[in-house]
């Protein structure tokens, strides 16, 4: 089961805290607590009152999802991680990189593609029953690039275990690789080195091979995609002469961080609690509550919640070019209903994350 949110997840805490987020935090919950229980024992005069709600509506008041102190925190760190250093990619562990290419069809077929689907499903559902804790990561890359009027196929899979998570990582990569190759012809590659950037703009960067890129986080995409959303982003709905969006070289990557069994239903447990606790909306409410049953008949069935993070680069030759395919993709996803954030100030960072090595990222590295 996938989910950009899966289950229920604390806005602050859902894409990682930083050690300075982790400390204003644990500070706002500590002053919280305290002025409570003091409030308890001697009840204060009404001008406290007013100064603590003072103080927790100018913490809490919140654009969006995060408080000020979050937004503060990550203002600081888009300004600080503008590049992406080695300790961004180096974690300690075992990973594994392969290049597949599915067997003949299942893009084009919808009953094969569901198949493939299942398959892949079916591997991220024995990841996540290795290890008590989330940890193992699978990330999936696809790059399309336009050669003299062809269009080349590049799609690779990494699998990145965490040093100490379980006691034989290679186990768990040998089993995966069996797995994997039921999808189409399976490879061992060693990735390439990151490009290095070498000139940033708004909303570019250019890397030190001379190709402009743009990279977005997609934050929501449709139900009703069918299984076809890759395919649509990388070729378009049609040929050269009917599609404006042909021949725009993209690469689209897609980490997967399968739950554990026992945290899916955890999560989806809290998910439901929180639907019928805290939302108003009746009509709302019924569809959070359709979800959950389910999620709940799919967890019965043995499935896991699989936390995504998903990212589309576009490619120019010239800021000119790569601005207008960045355009150009916005079009294609407000057509189908995705939702991509560009990542100011981010965009080394969120180009390593459509390359293999995003696999032995952590989560939360790019916000």
């Amino acid at each position: 089961m996938y989910s950009l949110t899966p289950g229920y997840r604390v806005p602050a805490l859902q894409r990682g805290l930083s050690p300075a987020e982790t400390l204003l935090t644990k500070g706002h919950l500590t002053v919280g607590g305290v002025a409570l229980l003091s409030a308890v024992v001697v009840p204060p005069p009404l001008a406290v009152f007013g100064a603590v709600g003072a103080a927790a509506a100018l913490i809490n008041i919140s654009p969006g999802p995060r408080s000020v102190g979050r937004w503060a925190a990550v203002g600081y760190r888009r300004l600080c991680e503008r590049t992406a250093p080695a300790s961004m990619t180096g974690r300690p562990g075992a990973t594994a990189t392969w290049t597949l290419y599915p067997h003949h069809g299942p893009l084009q077929d919808p009953y094969r593609r569901a198949e493939f689907h299942d398959a892949l499903a079916r591997a991220l559902t024995f990841s996540a029953g290795q290890a008590r804790t989330p940890g193992i990561q699978v990330h999936v890359t696809h790059h399309a690039a336009m050669d003299e009027g062809y269009t080349t196929h590049t799609q690779t899979v990494s699998v990145h275990v965490p040093k100490g998570l379980v006691g034989q990582p290679e186990r768990i990569l040998g089993t995966l690789e069996g797995e994997f190759a039921r999808l189409g012809d399976l490879t061992p590659v060693e990735p390439a080195p990151l490009p290095a950037v070498v000139e940033r703009g708004p909303g570019w960067a250019r890397l030190d091979h001379g190709r402009y890129a743009a990279t977005a986080r997609i934050t929501a995409w449709p139900d009703t995609a069918d299984g076809d959303l890759m395919q649509r982003l990388l070729l378009g709905d049609g040929p050269a002469d009917q599609d404006p969006h042909y021949g725009t070289d993209r690469s689209l990557a897609v980490l997967y961080r399968p739950l554990p069994v026992v945290q899916a239903r955890r999560s989806a447990r809290w998910q439901s609690a929180a639907a019928e606790a805290w939302t108003t909306d009746q009509v709302k409410k019924d569809a959070l509550l359709a979800a959950s049953g389910t999620t709940h008949g799919a967890l019965v069935q043995g499935a896991t919640l699989v936390d995504l993070d998903a990212y589309l680069t576009v490619w120019g030759d010239t800021p000119e070019d790569v601005t207008d395919a960045r355009w150009r993709a916005s079009l294609t996803a407000d057509r189908h209903r995705v939702r991509l954030d560009w990542l100011t100030g981010q965009q080394h960072r969120a180009y390593v994350m459509t390359t293999p090595h995003g696999a032995s990222t952590r989560k939360g590295t790019v916000l």
